[in-house]
């Protein structure tokens, strides 16, 4: 059994925050909704020998769990995304209360998180491989994918269900046992998931999540254990960089999947209703809080004023409050963050940015912070190269290609982009030539379970998802094989 299945339940019977603590042995930490300000629950504390028990259990379950059939590793992972389809609402409800975000934010993303089950179930029985005579011929190459063996998963609270659905379904589908550390402000929603894994039949200690508020000293003693064969992270390209040089002493295989500074154009010849749209979902889907969520808009001149005025409009009928009054924008996660936002805001106005729209502020006492529309940009802003990771679109003008790539590639980061174009052709240009790992064309999404998620430059290494995503857990090897003529 692992470490957080023997410490009891996150949530109730309804999927309600539990009223006991979660953990029977002190200490343990508050988790705060970010809308009310309340505590949702108390949660184990753990610190390095929690760790490392989980790390023996995952060791332990590593050979049964390697050598388990594909069909039965892909059987499980179907029903842990049926289960999660079940649970639905009171995984949506739960998320909301940690995290903060809309209902329909939520629910959105468990139906995106259990749909990397699903994937990844049907990737379980595809392992692929290779076969073919040697050019000098006398020999065979016979080429195969193993389980790179115990991985260590580090996730993030922005989404707490897709983000740990996005390791795990590779991760056990691959072969391989992992621990799991979940963000400390959102771990109720990784003990759920937890516990769907364990009813879907995955067996004792292949997964194990250790929750905590000391990440540098649960982490850091995985990074140290030479049993733990892979490092899969997503969080700020700071952090990222830490782990990396950490790594780097075992040779630790490596994911990242780091900060993002997307850019958003719109061109001279756009849907202009449709690139409203767009921006609607590419910045404020969960509230801004995403490393793909548009950052800087770059909008031609001779539409510019049309788009602010469309864009302005729709972002001041946003509502901004608590998930259980069915506002479309929740909290900030903390205060810490509240005040970063309010900064950033106030520095590119001090600038010479303008707030040309604002969506009414909540009337509640958590970390609110309203849409905000920025016009009159500088180019050089401090807002421009800075991930904002909140409700705020900063808008800029171009008039020529030339212009507006060389402004677009200014970043140290590369992770997503968004076009606008009604000419396809002018859209996939520009699309190759900005330097990220994902666009999206005259769309404001680009994850999807089946596409290879990840970044170029500070946004990152590796890929998530698609078979890329199998293949990050996998270590690829050959048998070379005497064939006389």
């Amino acid at each position: 059994m692992s470490i957080e299945q023997q410490r009891g339940p996150a949530t109730g019977p309804s999927g309600s925050p539990p009223s006991a603590v979660v953990g029977t042995t002190p200490p343990v930490f508050a988790v705060i909704d970010p809308a009310s300000l309340e505590v949702v629950a108390h949660v184990a504390d753990q610190g390095a020998d929690d760790a490392r028990a989980a790390a023996d259990a995952a060791c332990s379950a590593f050979r049964s769990w390697s050598r388990t059939a594909p069909r039965r590793r892909s059987e499980i992972l179907h029903r842990a995304y049926e289960l999660m389809i079940r649970d639905r609402d009171s995984l949506a409800a739960l998320i909301s209360r940690e995290n903060g975000k809309s209902l329909s934010d939520a629910a959105g993303e468990v139906t995106y998180a259990a749909e990397f089950f699903r994937w990844f179930a049907e990737e379980a029985v595809r392992p692929g491989g290779d076969f073919g005579e040697s050019p000098a011929g006398g020999t065979r190459t016979l080429v195969t994918h193993r389980p790179v063996g115990v991985a260590a998963l580090v996730t993030p609270w922005n989404f707490p269900a897709a983000m740990i659905t996005r390791k795990i379904g590779p991760a056990l589908a691959a072969g391989c046992t992992a621990v799991v550390k979940p963000a400390a402000e959102t771990p109720l929603t990784a003990l759920a998931v937890a516990r769907l894994l364990t009813e879907a039949g995955l067996p004792d200690g292949v997964i194990t999540v250790v929750t905590t508020t000391d990440s540098s000293g649960v982490v850091g003693a995985w990074l140290d254990d030479e049993r733990i064969r892979k490092i899969s992270f997503t969080g700020s390209t700071a952090v990222g960089r830490l782990l990396l040089r950490h790594a780097a002493d075992r040779v630790v295989n490596a994911s990242m999947e780091l900060g993002g500074n997307a850019p958003f154009i719109v061109a001279d010849d756009a849907d202009l209703d449709a690139a409203v749209a767009g921006a609607m979902i590419a910045k404020f889907r969960n509230g801004g809080q995403a490393c793909t969520a548009a950052n800087r808009f770059y909008v031609h001149s001779a539409v510019a004023a049309a788009f602010v005025e469309r864009f302005g409009a729709a972002v001041e009928q946003l509502t901004v409050g608590p998930a259980a009054g069915g506002a479309a924008i929740g909290p900030l996660i903390s205060e810490a963050a509240l005040r970063r936002v309010t900064r950033t805001v106030e520095e590119a106005v001090a600038a010479g940015a303008r707030i040309s729209h604002r969506a009414a502020d909540a009337d509640a006492p958590g970390h609110f912070y309203p849409p905000t529309v920025l016009v009159d940009v500088p180019a050089g802003a401090a807002i421009l190269q800075e991930e904002i990771f909140g409700p705020v679109a900063a808008i800029t003008t171009w008039d020529t290609e030339e212009e507006l790539l060389e402004l677009v590639n200014d970043s140290e980061y590369g992770l997503a982009a968004y076009v606008f174009s009604g000419e396809l052709g002018r859209a996939l240009r520009l699309g190759e030539a900005i330097e990220a790992g994902m666009v999206g064309i005259n769309r404001g999404l680009v994850s999807d379970p089946s596409a290879p998620f990840g970044g170029v430059k500070q946004s990152g290494l590796g890929r998530e998802g698609a078979r890329d995503g199998l293949r990050e857990f996998q270590e690829t090897r050959y048998l070379s094989v005497d064939w006389p003529a």
